[in-house]
């Protein structure tokens, strides 16, 4: 069985356990049927089901699923015929030119004979033009329209644009418009949910165009998809097949819908003034609920009433509770075992320090994963920024032993040696902007009395205190040096009797009104 990546072994099992059959299951995860029949027999014959064990990790399934390391019999590498098509264009190029280039870089490729006949055979295939039947209530069509309307701001009068979401679904291409302030991935996520309400239902598969708020990295064979958008699907049941790239036959469906939703939706309103995103989507489905509700040109019904016969029976029924969006990132664990997000800092287990995680970043929660198993999950913080959320548990054991002590605490300790000691932990504490900051340096100042007795620790905190240098550095200094020992020079007192001087002028003198006697 050819190898492939743990997490589409993932979503094979996933999508087998929704009923999704093998031919759909393939194009959903760009790989063969015989891969998925390889992949399933395996997970039967292993006893293993959706959902996996929650401490499954990719290690534990490529044990399970390759347990052995030979490598795949080797195969001839087929030549681009795409690029072999678009070159074959070009002036004085042929199949004979074109195979001596392929030879150059596969010097084990195939012959000129099989090269020509291969090619002949692809074109041939495509120039074919197939009549797509769409199966009611299986595929949804997503896109963005490239034609923008507009909304005025009532306040300032700037004009903002809106990107218009359009969705057609099943047999009867029933159509979801609705408008955005901007393309991102919020706005996609909740288009996806209201079209969903809308329709009534979930469709079997989501065929999007490979826009990056839906697919992270286009390829014809192996798409990377958004982990948002998967996660969106996973939650409603539903595959998602992303439209080969350049081939807008795939999702013919909706390019046309994006057409008529030009004419009539945007064009039937370019007289029309908005001042609000609320307003215009009103407007929208007033709009929307026309034209679906127009006989079809060349069939009978139109595109509501086929919806509501075909369609709406055969989709999946709506979750309990809606799709909470969630953002994912990569994150790594720094020094102090924690990771920083949104200017916040939330603890993972120390043993993970300097490792890549994933973390997934809803509108309460900070989940952490690690080769897609959870390590640790924290409440989302709020308000301020820089703050800490440290669970215990993840610290190594020479750190948990600061976890009971707080300011008070340590103050009171510092009472028992002496008023000098209490007041330059007072201070050390003051001097940091996170009071926990300063733990470490006070009870590293207060064991200092287990090495140099109370007494000389007081005496040392005296003249840190009288040097304006209030530190552990200092205090440690003084004892090593043994400063403590020493007094302190005691200054001369202030003499405050002004000395008799003949140039000074006495109370005699202004008595007689400054004259001289």
């Amino acid at each position: 069985m050819r190898s492939i990546h743990m997490l589409k072994i993932r979503e094979i099992l996933r999508l087998q356990s929704l009923g999704i059959g093998i031919r759909a299951t393939a194009q959903s995860c760009k790989c063969s049927r015989n891969t998925v029949r390889e992949i399933l027999r395996t997970a039967e014959l292993q006893g293993i089901s959706w959902p996996l064990p929650i401490d499954m990790d990719d290690a534990s399934l490529m044990k399970i699923f390759y347990p052995s390391n030979s490598e795949p019999a080797s195969r001839k590498p087929e030549p681009d015929y795409q690029y072999i098509h678009e070159e074959l264009k070009r002036p004085h190029v042929n199949l004979r030119l074109l195979w001596t280039e392929y030879k150059a870089q596969q010097p084990d490729g195939l012959g000129y004979s099989q090269f020509c006949n291969r090619y002949r055979n692809w074109a041939a295939r495509t120039k074919a033009v197939m009549h797509l039947e769409h199966k009611p209530g299986y595929e949804m069509f997503v896109d963005w329209a490239g034609t923008k309307m507009q909304v005025i701001d009532p306040e300032t009068g700037e004009i903002i644009p809106a990107h218009l979401f359009v969705s057609t679904i099943g047999t009867s291409g029933y159509p979801y418009v609705e408008a955005f302030p901007s393309q991102s991935l919020e706005s996609w996520i909740i288009a996806h949910i209201n079209a969903f309400r809308y329709y009534g239902g979930v469709p079997h598969l989501l065929v999007p165009d490979n826009l990056k708020t839906g697919v992270k990295k286009a390829c014809n064979y192996d798409p990377e998809l958004n982990k948002t958008y998967l996660e969106l699907s996973e939650h409603y049941g539903c595959a998602i097949v992303p439209a080969r790239t350049r081939k807008p036959k795939d999702k013919a469906l909706v390019e046309g819908a994006v057409g008529d939703v030009s004419t009539w939706v945007v064009a039937a309103l370019r007289n029309d003034k908005f001042f609000s995103f609320h307003q215009l989507n009103l407007a929208i489905r007033e709009k929307l609920r026309s034209f679906s509700q127009k006989p079809y040109q060349k069939k009978d019904g139109s595109r509501e009433s086929v919806f509501l016969e075909l369609d709406r029976p055969a989709l999946k029924p709506l979750t309990s509770k809606d799709y909470e969006m969630a953002v994912w990132k990569v994150s790594t664990v720094s020094f102090n075992y924690h990771i920083e997000i949104d200017h916040m800092y939330y603890s993972v287990p120390y043993t993970y320090i300097q490792k890549k995680v994933d973390v997934k970043i809803s509108t309460y929660t900070i989940e952490v994963y690690s080769n897609h198993v959870r390590i640790c999950s924290h409440p989302r913080l709020r308000g301020k920024a820089g703050q800490f959320s440290t669970n215990p548990e993840h610290m190594p054991p020479n750190h948990k032993e600061y976890i009971q002590w707080d300011g008070n605490r340590f103050l009171a300790w510092a009472c028992k040696i002496g008023d000098n000691t209490r007041e330059l932990v007072q201070q050390v504490l003051s001097s940091k902007k996170i009071e926990q900051q300063a733990y470490k340096s006070c009870f590293g100042l207060l064991r200092l009395a287990d090495r140099y007795t109370a007494f000389r620790l007081e005496n040392a905190c005296r003249k840190a205190l009288a040097l304006r240098s209030p530190s552990y550095t200092t205090v440690n200094n003084i004892l090593k040096n043994g400063m403590d020992k020493v007094e302190s020079p005691v200054p001369p007192p202030k003499n405050n009797i002004i000395p008799i001087h003949s140039t000074i002028r006495g109370a005699k003198y202004y008595a007689q009104g400054g004259q001289k006697a």
